[in-house]
């Protein structure tokens, strides 16, 4: 056996992972419960806000470009419901699933922040 030969071991190529989706705009909605009975974004319809935006998004074909979703406590607990907009780092307070539609429209896609809302 000669030791000078190549061996014969096939050469490895790393297989690239798919593309992460790159967001515009990420809407996270407070969904956190709380005990002691303070006001807190879950019982105050966090989830009910998250289920709104994410309609209206795919209604509108939006849905690649911004994404809506729940997120722990944002520490603005007495604004609740409560959420925030990046990378706009826009905090909204006191969101009511009426105002949902105004936000997608003024803020998310005319980038123009609800100042009635904001906190």
């Amino acid at each position: 056996m000669d030791l000078q030969t190549e061996s014969a071991v096939p050469e490895v190529v790393a297989t690239p992972k798919p593309a992460v989706p790159k967001y515009r705009k990420h809407v996270f909605i407070c969904t956190n419960d709380k005990d002691g009975g303070k006001k807190h974004c879950g019982s105050e319809r966090g989830m009910e806000l998250v289920e709104a935006f994410r309609t209206e998004l795919k209604d509108r074909g939006l849905q690649t470009e911004i994404r809506a979703q729940k997120a722990g406590c944002l520490n603005m607990c007495a604004f609740g419901p409560s959420m925030v907009v990046y990378p706009d780092a826009i905090f909204y307070g006191n969101v009511t699933p009426a105002d949902v539609v105004q936000i997608v429209e003024e803020h998310l896609v005319g980038d123009q922040p609800v100042k009635r809302l904001v906190i």
